[in-house]
């Protein structure tokens, strides 16, 4: 589509690219501060927290500081942690560790098991009764910049475009959104996040990124089978002891188990596939006890991001901010990203307020993030992710020793050696994983797991998952990974198909498939495959992740 197409144009104080937790936090603040200064708010989604997944158990620090009242505005927080437990699972038994002899950074007591997405619905209304406007169903497609190289806003997707990228019938073009100052709140790999960071040069001096994918599931149970509060992790099985993982179990309100399974992107293995690791997961006798008799009410997947303090960027740009986990404030050891995301945001609003009050540099912002208690939590959590580079045994007994002997405090900082993507292996390499059969209780196939996330697309229209070089797949990664974005795709969205002969393989896109969890995007061996906005509204339908 030619840029000369002309197009409306707004204008705001602050234009902030997605209603998540540090993209809403970011809002709050600023209207607290200064009710005159104009902010927006452009989601994806069909609506705000559409596109939300999290585990989650909330930490309520931030939420404490930003909205003190916040049981009192009746906040969708309410199921207190009760009870924890920690579980090392082998491929036939189970040993529960001691809770008492988990560092403090993975106790949970004082937390509420809650769903994130009904929080940021919650917080868009806050944020709305000051004065915010939220734009849902507009996704950002790129960043707009001055002639001197700061950022100038965004523009939204153009609509109704066909496959080829023609004008239908319903054609509409995307508004440009002018800001004084653009924050990029995004989430984990936000494709403007991760354009801002290459151009600005801003991950200079760091460690690479490290990413997992993190599946849930929502059951409902018996009430016999129902602990209201209870929360679990695992380590172990059915992962070995050179992949990053572990999952979790939350007993929610109303019958309902929240569990999922979160496996780091650096695994070595391409014959692997993360989901068929969930599902084979809730068939050992420690997991399946507590389904038993349940039904499975949802499905969902999303990347996280868990680099840490070494793998933070520089989270200013001339013209704009990078917040919560567009930038990688999650604290992986805790499981936690949400609190994190919130400060993160909230700083941003102080910086920004200052900015456009007194025209102090937004670079300011990079001081009092160092000052705030997020920084001190991620520096005490710095060396836990990168010491599972030795193994999961190893990495336990040195995550012991940093924790709980040293509180985090250890005079050295480990650093990340690679790129999830650079570590696969070749496939002729490393033996295939036979899966078992989804036997529809338990385990069960990636199209039922799509439909219950809502997910659609609008066919027609330009396929937002972009191959660099279309050969590739099947003149190269094929051949030598025997294609993993067959295993690593959540939901089938990639598909090597071959003639009724078995030959002339084909690389397929099912780009209607697409939850927008960006593992693709992430873990490509080649980094061939780039994901971008697609037509407004469209992707999952989360109700209560």
């Amino acid at each position: 589509m030619s840029d000369s197409l002309s197009r409306e144009v707004m204008e705001y104080d602050v234009v902030i690219v997605g209603a998540g937790p540090a993209g809403l936090a970011t809002a709050i603040k600023l209207r607290q501060l200064n009710p005159a200064v104009s902010v927006c708010i452009l989601e994806k989604g069909s609506e705000v927290g559409a596109h939300i997944l999290s585990g989650n158990v909330f930490e309520t620090r931030a939420l404490d500081e930003l909205i003190p009242d916040w049981k009192e505005k009746k906040a969708p927080i309410k199921t207190k942690v009760s009870k924890e437990k920690f579980l090392f699972l082998s491929s036939s038994s189970s040993f529960s560790w001691p809770t008492w002899l988990l560092p403090a950074v993975q106790k949970n007591h004082k937390n509420y098991i809650i769903s994130l997405a009904n929080l940021c619905r919650w917080l868009g209304e806050q944020a709305e009764a000051l004065g915010v406007e939220i734009f849902p169903g507009f996704p950002a497609s790129k960043l707009l910049y001055h002639e001197d190289g700061s950022v100038k806003g965004v523009q939204t997707g153009d609509m109704g475009l066909d496959k080829q990228g023609n004008k239908k019938d319903t054609f509409e073009p995307g508004i440009e959104i002018h800001g004084k100052v653009t924050v990029l709140a995004e989430g984990c790999r936000g494709h403007l996040g991760k354009e801002v960071i290459q151009k600005y040069a801003l991950d200079t001096g760091k460690s690479s990124q490290q990413y997992g994918i993190g599946f849930k599931e929502i059951w409902k149970v018996s009430p016999e089978q129902h602990k209201e509060g209870m929360v679990m992790h695992t380590a172990g099985w059915p992962l070995d002891h050179n992949t990053y993982g572990g999952s979790f179990c939350y007993h929610a309100e109303n019958n309902q188990i929240f569990i999922g399974y979160v496996i780091g992107l650096d695994y070595r293995n391409p014959h692997l596939s993360p989901y068929d690791e969930f599902q084979r997961f809730k068939t050992h006798s420690a997991i399946s006890k507590i389904l038993k008799g349940g039904k499975r009410i949802a499905f969902g997947a999303r990347a996280l991001i868990e680099g840490g303090l070494q793998s933070l960027p520089t989270m200013y740009m001339p013209g704009g901010l990078l917040v919560g986990c567009d930038a990688g404030t999650l604290n992986m050891p805790k499981i936690k990203g949400s609190h994190t995301a919130m400060k993160s945001g909230m700083i941003a609003a102080e910086t920004i307020n200052e900015f456009l009050s007194n025209n102090e540099s937004l670079s300011g912002y990079a001081e009092k993030f160092k000052q705030s208690w997020i920084y001190q939590e991620l520096y005490k959590a710095r060396n836990v992710k990168p010491s599972f580079n030795w193994g999961l045994i190893p990495g336990i007994v040195f995550t012991g020793i940093d924790q709980l002997l040293f509180r985090g405090y250890l005079p050295f900082t480990l650093k990340h050696s690679h790129a999830d993507h650079e570590t696969l292996s070749p496939a002729n390499e490393i033996k295939k994983i036979d899966y078992p059969k989804y036997d529809d209780v338990l385990s069960f196939d990636k199209t039922s797991s799509v439909y219950l996330t809502g997910t659609n697309h609008e066919e027609n229209q330009p396929i937002h998952l972009q191959l660099k070089d279309t050969n590739l797949p099947v003149n190269y990664t094929l051949g030598k990974y025997d294609e993993p974005a067959q295993r690593y795709c959540p939901v089938g969205v990639y598909e090597i198909q071959r003639d009724k002969d078995d030959l002339n393989p084909q690389f397929v896109i099912n780009a209607q498939n697409c939850i927008h969890c960006k593992t693709c995007d992430i873990k490509e061996p080649t980094q061939n495959i780039t994901w971008v906005t697609p037509e407004g509204g469209g992707g999952p339908s989360y109700a209560n992740m």
